[in-house]
C-alpha cells in the first residue's frame, strides 16, 4: 500500500465540485468517505490570474493502484467535473486534483513527484502539513510542519473556512 497526498482545489461553484471531488476520490479508490484524511478546507487567491477564489486542500489516501493509474484515475475525475484537455496552466478550474506526494517516490512522469508546487503554494503546503506535519519532503528533507514554519506566510493570502460538508 502506497500513501498518497492528492490536493484538491476549484474556483467554481466551489462548494459543489469540493463535495463532488471528494466523493468522486472516495468512490474511485473504492474507500468509505471516512478513510480519506482530509486537511481543512482553505480559501485562496488564485495565482498567475486574476480571477475568484479558490477553496484548496489535500487529501490523504493509502492506495494499492500505481502511480500511472493514480494519475489516471485523477485525470479522469478532472474531466467528468468539467476540465477542459487543454486548460491552461493559470486559469479558472472547476476541479483541479493533483498528485502531491505518493511514498516517497521522486520522478517527473507520470507526474512530478514530490509536486513542485508543496514548497511554493501555501495553499498547498499549510494543508499537507495539517495531515503530514512529520512526513519529511523526500528532496527538502525537512518535515512539512518545518516547512510551513519556514514558509514566508505574507506571500500569498489565504485562510481557513468552515467545512463545508
Amino acid at each position: 500500500m502506497a500513501q498518497i497526498y492528492i490536493s484538491l482545489g476549484s474556483n467554481i461553484k466551489r462548494d459543489y465540485h469540493v463535495k463532488q471531488g471528494l466523493l468522486a476520490l472516495a468512490e474511485a479508490f473504492n474507500l468509505p468517505f471516512g478513510q480519506l484524511t482530509l486537511s481543512s478546507l482553505f480559501e485562496s487567491e488564485p495565482i498567475g490570474f486574476k480571477g475568484a477564489a479558490f477553496y484548496n486542500m489535500v487529501i490523504g489516501i493509502n492506495c494499492s493502484h500505481s502511480v500511472d493509474e493514480v494519475a489516471a484515475i485523477l485525470r479522469t475525475i478532472e474531466f467528468a467535473y468539467g476540465r477542459e484537455q487543454n486548460a491552461k496552466k493559470f486559469s479558472p478550474r472547476s476541479l483541479d486534483l493533483d498528485l502531491l506526494l505518493y511514498d516517497n517516490l521522486i520522478i517527473d512522469l507520470p507526474a512530478q513527484l514530490p509536486r513542485h508546487e508543496i514548497i511554493t503554494n501555501a495553499f498547498v503546503l499549510w494543508p499537507l502539513s495539517e495531515i503530514a506535519a512529520e512526513l519529511e519532503h523526500p528532496v527538502v528533507k525537512k518535515t512539512y510542519q518545518e516547512l510551513w514554519q519556514d514558509y514566508d506566510k505574507s506571500s500569498q493570502k489565504i485562510s481557513i473556512v468552515a467545512n463545508c460538508w
